[in-house]
């Protein structure tokens, strides 16, 4: 019959073409994963060899954090018929207040009775300063003679000791000690079910040497 050997020539041309789509889709996978020649993208390899120095305990408890914004001139003199160089910066500088629990001695915990808890807190520190360079930008240079990037690390550096003069001046310490009383007493009321009376760690004297 006509149609019956028509299916027989077309048959093994249909297998042939599902063989072939069954192979494609296994294969483009792959074959996605080669560049293209003509892509002018460059070839990027990054190679990793990370090594653990140190491992350090922290301790301190983060209680405020204060946020700067400042516009900041840098003038360095040169030569001394040369204009002095300078750089305008506009700079962003976070510091944090902070206590180290690392310090709290066993005679700082002091239990009255079966409802109240003594204790008493080491003094409130500055723990970081830094300028935030991601919220900072270079303004302008002048004078820099070709010592632009010199000119403008020194302006970043003298920008992030005054987010820590700043900071300080600005009564971070008190805040810390303030926000240590509204946060840590709660906690610590709510873990030993006692009333907590926060103080202040009393410094050792310092005992002259003996001659």
């Amino acid at each position: 019959m006509p149609l019956a050997r028509l299916l027989r020539r077309l048959l093994p041309l249909a297998f042939l073409l599902g063989l072939g789509w069954f192979l494609w889709t296994k294969v483009r996978p792959a074959l996605s994963t080669f560049e293209n020649p003509l892509d002018p993208k460059p070839r990027v390899t990054v190679t990793h060899n990370t090594v653990l120095e140190k491992v350090e305990d922290l301790g301190r408890l983060e209680l405020v954090r204060y946020h700067f914004k400042d516009v900041v001139e840098y003038k360095k003199s040169t030569y001394r018929f040369l204009p002095d160089a300078k750089v305008a910066l506009i700079v962003a500088g976070d510091a944090v207040g902070c206590l180290d629990l690392r310090k709290v001695r066993p005679q700082d915990v002091v239990l009255e009775g079966d409802s109240i808890v003594r204790l008493a807190l080491p003094a409130p520190e500055l723990c970081t300063w830094q300028v935030d360079h991601s919220q900072s930008r270079v303004y302008s240079v002048e004078n820099g003679f070709f010592q632009d990037a010199e000119l403008v690390d020194a302006g970043y550096k003298y920008a992030e000791q005054n987010v820590r003069q700043a900071a300080l001046q600005s009564g971070i310490l008190a805040q810390t000690e303030q926000n240590a009383e509204k946060i840590l007493k709660p906690m610590l009321e709510t873990m030993t079910g006692r009333r907590v009376i926060l103080t202040r760690q009393m410094q050792n004297p310092v005992r002259p040497a003996r001659r």
